[in-house]
C-alpha cells in the first residue's frame, strides 16, 4: 500500500511542477531521497514525465497539428518551427556531452539540489520585480537570436534544481519577452527537449531497466497527467495576473526544508 501511495504522490509532484518554474526534478529527487523510493535505472521517475508531457500535447493538440500540417507552405509556422529548434539544439549538444557528469554526480547530491532551489527561488524574485518593458509578445515572432540564447539558458535546467521552465522563462524576460509568452515558449520548447531527454535514458538504462511494477508506473503516469493537464490549463492566466513571486517563495521554502532534513538525518 505504501508503495502505491508513494507512486501517486510522485506522479501528482511531477504534474504540478514540470511546467512551472520550481523544478520538478528537484522535487522528485529530494522526495525519493526523503522517501527512500529509487525505481530499478530510475523506470519510474523517467516515465512518467511522459505524462505531464502527454498533457502539453493534448492542450495544445490542435495548435501542433496546425504546425505539423502547415509548416512545408506557410512561412509563419515554419519559422516557429525553426525557432524551437534553434532553442532545443544546445541542449542536445551539452546534455549529450555532460551526460556522465549530470547523472552520477548532481543527480546523487541533494544538497546541490536544495542550493539551486534556494538561488533560483532569489533570482526569480529578483526577475518578477524587474520594471523592464518587454519587446516581444508573441512566442511564434521572437527573434532567433532570442531563441537560441533562451535555449543557451534552458542548459542551466541540467544541474538538478534549477528548473527547466525556471530557466528558459528567466532567459526570457531578461531577453525581452513578456511573462505570458514565455511561459508559453517554454510549454513549446518542453516538447522536444522532454522527448529526447526522456527517451535517450531510457536507451542508456535499456540493460537496468525495469517494468515489473507497471502498476506502479501507470497509477504514476496517470497522476502526472492529470495534475500537468491543469497546470498547463491555468499556469499562463495565472502568471498574467500574479507573477512568478508565489513560485520563487516556495522554491525557497523547499529548498531551505531540504537542507534541514539533510541536516536532521546526517546526510549533509
Amino acid at each position: 500500500m505504501a508503495d502505491w501511495l508513494t507512486a501517486i504522490l510522485l506522479g501528482l509532484v511531477e504534474g504540478l511542477t514540470e511546467f512551472i518554474p520550481v523544478s520538478s526534478t528537484g522535487h522528485l529527487l529530494l522526495l525519493g531521497h526523503f522517501l527512500g523510493f529509487e525505481s530499478t535505472g530510475k523506470t519510474f521517475e523517467i516515465v512518467i514525465q511522459l505524462g505531464a508531457l502527454l498533457a502539453i500535447i493534448s492542450v495544445y493538440f490542435k495548435r501542433l497539428w496546425t504546425l505539423a500540417t502547415r509548416w512545408p507552405f506557410d512561412p509563419e509556422a515554419r519559422r516557429f518551427l525553426i525557432g524551437l529548434l534553434v532553442a532545443f539544439a544546445p541542449a542536445v549538444v551539452i546534455g549529450f556531452l555532460a551526460y556522465g557528469f549530470i547523472k552520477t554526480v548532481l543527480f546523487e547530491t541533494p544538497l546541490v539540489i536544495c542550493i539551486a532551489l534556494i538561488v533560483g527561488g532569489l533570482l526569480l524574485l529578483w526577475l518578477d520585480r524587474l520594471k523592464k518593458m518587454p519587446t516581444y509578445l508573441d512566442a511564434d515572432r521572437y527573434p532567433f537570436r532570442v531563441y537560441f540564447l533562451i535555449g543557451l539558458f534552458q542548459c542551466l535546467a541540467m544541474i538538478p534544481g534549477v528548473s527547466r521552465s525556471g530557466a528558459t522563462i528567466a532567459g526570457g524576460l531578461l531577453l525581452g519577452t513578456d511573462k505570458r509568452s514565455a511561459a508559453e515558449f517554454s510549454f513549446f520548447l518542453a516538447l522536444p527537449t522532454m522527448g529526447a531527454a526522456v527517451f535517450y535514458d531510457l536507451f542508456k538504462n535499456r540493460d537496468v531497466l525495469d517494468f515489473s511494477d507497471f502498476g506502479l508506473i501507470a497509477v504514476g503516469f496517470v497522476a502526472a497527467f492529470l495534475t500537468a493537464l491543469v497546470v498547463v490549463r491555468f499556469l499562463l492566466d495565472f502568471v498574467s495576473k500574479r507573477g512568478f513571486g508565489p513560485f520563487a517563495w516556495w522554491r525557497i521554502a523547499v529548498g531551505v526544508a531540504g537542507i534541514i532534513g539533510l541536516a536532521v538525518t546526517g546526510a549533509l
